[in-house]
Parts: structure tokens; C-alpha cells; sequence
């Protein structure tokens, strides 16, 4: 938010941000980055292009205040991000220091600045503008995308709303990420965070059942689709029908989980999706958690650390194989697998998993995870009168407007990269967006 006020009202206070004290172990992070002029991690490596080098600096000089102001110019999630990106396939897998050495943990120096910053309560120096004042924008789902757009609008002066179907918000934060890897204590302080610019919640509300789209549409300046894309992709194999097959992203959503004590569980997949899936099961007693992985490791798009402490936690990989049927009666008995070769094709930019014939096995197994990944539920765009498009996402323009009207989407919605950096780069950018749609009304 590049409106942070750094003084506050207490005149005492000296207008120089005082320098903090930083533990040794941090510090010694903190002077292992470079400060590199090129920013590679933050030109290529970040989805929301956070000032890295920048906010570790002042960071480092014991600025924390300064590092937290550079980094809310761009993110209000950093407590968050800190901890669940991808950092090797994002910043760190860019960082300088990488090519010979271990990168700079910039994903944990992120969260140090960011809860240092809401423990001390940096956050609350934020000089509400007049910008948007008096204009209403609707925002339809409280996940990362929607969170970020909220708190970038009210920084503008605007009011906003967030429509949200459960009882808290988050979305995949909440109802997606295990605790074990994003403590509700972290996300709380920070959607509270959010919260304390003015934004308004109605809870319990969905689009199309208690929530029409036409009533936002003709009682807000703006609207904005965030609502994610939960329904799980389907391989279209035999026996997926069976008892025992689930959603992936249902499991973690829901938390329908079976009984699973002593039961041989198959996860097919290689997201992060997947191994939050495998690692939920065998802390919930599965006897066997088998990750089933088309592709390499090295081409998994889970990240590192996850994959690396699925293994930690025995759980067991079967790499360049495929699940080509689900077996049983009425429930899931077996699978049969095959394995694969990968190809390089022309025109691919990723080598394609080819079955190899003759290659097929047969495991027992009691349940099976569909972890590859998800789709949005057409049936609400239908009820909404919205277009989607050929690949099942919201269609929008490049000013992330729908045929315009004064409805915006982005995440997941309209088939952002999965990851919570890059919906909430789309709902900054939205606010951008409808903030110029406003002002040209």
C-alpha cells in the first residue's frame, strides 16, 4: 500500500524510525542478501514483484518499520506468503546467492518483517485516502484475491463489502491449508489486519442461492468475482464413481474425511494440493499414503520443501506413473497404474508422460485422492448469466472487466496460477483496475 503513514499522532515520537533489535539467528540471514541492484528476485521471481532487496535492507539496518512500509506498497499477505509460497520456484529460485550457494530465505525474512510489523502495530499507520470516497464496490469471496482487492479499494476511501459463503474469511487460507503449515493464530491477525481499514463482511452469503449478481451489480459502483475455482478436475477413468474416490480440494475444503486408521490411501497428483492431502491423511492414521505423479520429481509443481517433508513423514512416491482404472465393487479395492516415458514434443514446452504398453500393475488400495487440480462450478456462472470460457474459467477482458459491465474477476476464477501470490497480484490489480473504471464513470 504505497500510502503508509510512517509518524502517528504521538508528537514525542521522533520523525527518524527508530532501529529495532533483531535477533542473531535472523541477522545473519538478513546480511547474507546481497541487495542486489538488478532485483532478480523481485523482477522475475515474485508474483507480486515485492521490493526484496529493498525491504531487506532496511530490515538488516534494523528499519523494520521501513521494511514493512516497502513491502505493504505491494502486498497485505506477507505474513502469509512468508510461509506457503514456492519460494524456490518464485523468489529464492531467483536470488543471486542460489547459483552457487543457498538462496537468501527471503520467504521467512518476509514473515519476520510482516509479523513483527502487526505485533507492534505498523499496520494501523495507514493513511486512509479520499480518492474513492463515497464509492461502494462489492467483493464476492474472501479469499487472497479478494482480501488483497478490499484492502487496496479501502485504502482509497472506498466502501467496501465482502460477500463470503462460510463463517470466516480466507478461502483456501481457511479451507484449504492445513494448520500445519499456516497456523489460524497468523491468519486470523492477519485478516483482522485487513479488517481494521473499514472493510464490511456479510457472512453466509453465496452467489446464487442467497446472493444475486444483478442485485450487486445495480447497488454497487463495482463488483468483484474472487469466489475461486473449488470444484475438482475429474481423469474421466473407470471406477472414479466408486465409494472411497474423493476431491482433493473437497477433502481439504469440507474436511469429509473417511476414517482412515490402517487404510492404504492413493493420492494422484503433484501439486501442493496433493501433498497437503498426503500428509492430512497419514497424520489422520493412514497405514499408506502413495503419491501417484505422472511426471518426474523435478517436474513436480509442489514445492520443494513440501515434497521434501511428505517424504519426512514416510510417505511414499511413485514417480512416471499413472492411475489408469479404479477397481471394486461399490467401493475402491485396487488401482491399476501404468508407467510412463516423458517425450519431448514439438511445440511443448513441457516433455509429455506417453504410457508405456505392457507397463501396467495392479495395487490394493482403500481409497483414492483426486488431486489434479479444479475447475470453476459453470452451474453458478449459468445462474449469473455469465460466459466462461473454453477451458470451464470466467472470461474477462484485459482490464479484468466482464463485457462491460462493471463486474471484474480474477484468481482462480478466470485461470490465475494456482498459487495465493499470484491471486493476490490479480486483486491488487483489479483494485487498479476498478479504481480507473470509477474515476472515468
Amino acid at each position: 500500500m504505497a500510502n503508509y503513514k510512517s509518524g502517528v499522532k504521538n508528537k514525542k515520537r521522533k520523525a527518524k524510525i527508530m532501529d529495532e533489535k533483531i535477533n542473531e539467528a535472523m541477522q545473519e540471514k538478513l546480511n547474507y542478501c546481497l541487495n542486489c541492484h538488478t532485483k532478480p528476485c523481485s523482477a522475475k521471481g515474485c508474483p507480486l514483484e515485492n521490493d526484496i532487496p529493498t525491504f531487506i535492507k532496511y530490515a538488516k539496518e534494523g528499519k523494520l518499520e521501513e521494511a514493512y512500509k516497502t513491502l505493504a506498497n505491494t502486498t497485505v499477505l506477507g505474513s502469509i506468503c512468508g510461509r506457503i509460497c514456492p519460494h524456490q520456484k518464485q523468489c529464492q529460485g531467483s536470488c543471486v546467492r542460489g547459483i552457487k550457494q543457498d538462496p537468501v530465505s527471503i520467504g521467512e525474512i518476509e514473515a519476520y518483517v510482516f509479523d513483527n510489523a502487526l505485533e507492534k502495530g505498523y499496520d494501523k499507520n495507514i493513511k486512509i485516502e479520499n480518492t474513492l470516497k463515497g464509492k461502494k464496490v462489492a467483493v464476492v469471496g474472501g479469499g487472497p484475491a479478494g482480501l488483497t482487492c478490499s484492502s487496496f479499494l479501502a485504502v482509497k476511501g472506498a466502501n467496501v463489502t465482502i460477500y463470503e459463503k462460510y463463517n470466516e474469511l480466507g478461502g483456501i487460507l481457511s479451507h484449504g491449508i492445513p494448520e500445519f503449515r499456516l497456523s489460524k493464530k497468523v491468519l486470523e491477525k492477519t485478516i483482522n489486519s485487513i479488517l481494521s481499514l473499514g472493510i464490511n463482511v456479510e457472512y453466509g452469503k453465496e452467489l446464487g442461492k442467497n446472493l444475486a449478481l444483478d442485485d450487486l451489480k445495480n447497488n454497487y459502483d463495482a463488483v468483484f468475482l474472487s469466489f475461486g475455482a473449488n470444484i475438482p478436475r475429474k481423469m474421466v477413468i473407470q471406477g472414479e464413481e466408486l465409494s472411497g474416490v474423493y476431491g482433493g480440494n473437497t477433502l481439504l475444503e469440507l474436511q469429509n474425511h473417511p476414517d482412515y486408521t490402517n487404510k492404504k490411501v492413493a493420492i494422484i497428483g503433484g501439486g501442493n494440493v496433493a501433498m497437503d492431502c498426503a500428509r492430512t491423511i497419514k497424520r489422520l492414521g493412514a497405514k499408506q499414503v502413495v503419491v501417484i505423479y505422472r511426471r518426474s520429481e523435478a517436474e513436480m509443481p509442489a514445492e520443494v520443501k513440501e515434497i521434501e517433508e511428505a517424504k519426512k513423514e514416510n510417505i511414499e512416491f511413485l514417480f512416471q506413473n499413472n492411475i489408469t482404472k479404479i477397481l471394486g465393487n461399490e467401493k475402491v479395492e485396487k488401482i491399476e497404474c501404468i508407467k510412463t516415458q516423458l517425450i519431448q514434443k514439438e511445440g511443448e514446452n513441457r516433455k509429455i508422460p506417453v504410457n508405456i504398453e505392457g507397463s501396467n500393475y495392479i495395487m490394493d488400495m482403500d481409497y483414492v485422492v483426486m488431486a489434479v487440480g479444479s475447475k470453476v462450478d459453470i452451474e453458478v456462472l449459468k445462474s449469473q448469466n455469465l460466459q466462461g470460457t473454453s477451458k470451464k474459467y470466467l472470461e474477462v477482458d484485459e482490464n479484468y472487466r466482464i463485457n462491460g459491465t462493471n463486474i471484474f474477476a480474477g484468481g482462480d476464477l478466470i485461470g490465475t496460477t494456482s498459487t495465493v501470490a499470484w491471486a493476490a497480484k490479480d486483486g491488487r490489480e483489479v483494485a487498479n483496475k476498478i479504481e480507473d473504471f470509477i474515476k472515468n464513470m
